[in-house]
């Protein structure tokens, strides 16, 4: 059985600067200045219940929220509260954010206590995930307790562990596969204790054959987990692609995976709950790949989220040529930034520092009507006819055309010869027409 999806593109991988660096830790040095954004999830932003001089420990809970979606922040470090102020984020927005300094002791607060999921109920599991601040760490920061308490009526039969890592240049989920692989199928054990009637689908691209091997021989012969060698191919890991190529059925427009029957999680998703329940740790750290052309030393490190990307370029050794773009995800479907004092939060999947060769992009020519970027829609869109919508500032043909089903994964603008702007372009339009449902709404 082929494990693929329509459409998709194979770009140039561009790995090979860190698929085999085993994961490093980078500690935060004494009396460097943390920033916890008070919303790194999808939902509402969480509210400080510390104070400035306010001394705090580690795994400590500093902000949170009554609203069902959110998810509350811990400190990853022992230290004192600076401040609370307005911080930029790496995606480019002001929120406000804790300040604080790291006293380098990582004395440990005293809710960092192991729980044995065996003899908790379904109900107890999931408050301890939402307690322990776990979100989709793939980068769409889902609060994870909801996404494991489907609405009624919506029976889950398939959960999907998403070990595609179909970016260009990231390798974490890689090498957390490799490295941690019985702590990952524990953590798919867990959740199937919440979903009974499910089974697990380990979803891994097979230009990963080391996870696949290591994943395989985790699982042995427990019952209800299955490693499948999917397609490799851009953009695999995209819910509504994955969900189709694991299990042939399509989520419908304006529809979550549990129309579907699904339930999606990234693979630290999983590392995190092993964590919140073995160790009893709330989400305090992140694997982040450094890569790219001008960091002295490419490479998976486990980092304490908090940590600025300028003291973890430091950290790493520092540049070895001068970056003309960073930018914080993948290529693809990440994002540029133009101030490198900006924190590691918790859907920060990796940080690039490309050479001005690598970060190139050809001028845009007029389009030659190919249909390239047709073809390769995963969505089934016509990103020509978008585009064109967009330049005549016409919304209502935009929305018409579907404009909103597109999932800005880039296709379109990597396989376009003529170099047309189409996802660029599709992606502001689709955010300001969202916006305006929203307002509505």
């Amino acid at each position: 059985m082929s494990f693929t999806f329509r459409g998709g593109i194979h770009p140039k991988e561009q790995k090979q600067y860190t698929e085999n660096v085993p994961i490093n830790y980078l500690t935060p040095a004494e009396k460097a200045e943390m920033v916890f954004p008070l919303l790194q999830h999808l939902g509402s932003p969480c509210q400080p219940i510390v104070g400035a001089g306010q001394k705090v420990l580690l795994g400590e809970k500093i902000g949170d929220s009554d609203a069902y979606i959110s998810s509350p922040i811990h400190s990853s470090i022992s230290g004192t509260v600076k401040d609370i102020r307005p911080h930029m984020t790496a995606m480019g927005t002001i929120v406000n954010s804790i300040i604080i300094e790291n006293d380098g002791e990582l004395l440990e607060h005293e809710t960092i206590k192991p729980k044995d999921y065996n003899e908790l109920t379904r109900e107890e599991i999931i408050s301890i995930i939402r307690e322990k601040g776990i979100v989709g760490l793939g980068g769409a920061g889902f609060p994870a307790h909801v996404k494991l308490s489907p609405p009624a009526g919506k029976e889950i039969d398939t959960v999907i562990i998403n070990g595609s890592e179909c970016e260009p240049y990231l390798t974490t989920d890689n090498r957390v596969m490799i490295e941690e692989a019985d702590r990952l199928v524990i953590g798919v054990q867990i959740i199937l204790k919440v979903l009974k009637n499910a089974r697990a689908v380990i979803a891994i691209e097979d230009n990963k054959p080391e996870a696949i091997e290591a994943l395989k021989k985790a699982c042995g012969n427990i019952a209800g987990i299955d490693v499948a060698a999917c397609k490799t191919k851009y953009p695999q890991g995209a819910e509504k692609q994955l969900i189709w190529a694991i299990t042939k059925r399509e989520v419908p427009s304006g529809g979550l995976p549990a129309d579907a029957g699904c339930v999606v999680n990234n693979i630290d998703t999983v590392i995190a709950i092993h964590r919140a329940f073995i160790r009893g740790r709330p989400l305090m750290r992140k694997v982040v790949t450094l890569s790219g052309g001008a960091i002295r030393n490419p490479g998976n490190y486990k980092v304490r989220l908090g940590t600025k990307v300028n003291d973890l370029v430091e950290l790493a050794g520092g540049f070895k040529a001068n970056p003309v773009k960073v930018v914080v995800g993948g290529p693809l479907m990440g994002t540029a930034i133009f101030d490198i004092n900006v924190p590691i939060v918790k859907t920060t999947s990796g940080v690039l520092f490309l050479t001005e060769k690598e970060a190139y992009i050809p001028p845009e020519q007029n389009c030659i009507r190919c249909g390239k970027c047709v073809e390769r829609c995963p969505m089934g869109l016509v990103p020509t006819e978008l585009n064109t919508d967009v330049l005549r500032e016409n919304s209502e043909l935009f929305v018409k055309h579907n404009g909103l089903e597109c999932i800005e994964c880039g296709s379109c603008s990597y396989i376009c010869p003529a170099k047309r702007r189409l996802s660029q372009a599709i992606r502001t339009t689709r955010r300001v027409e969202l916006a305006k449902l929203k307002n509505k709404g």
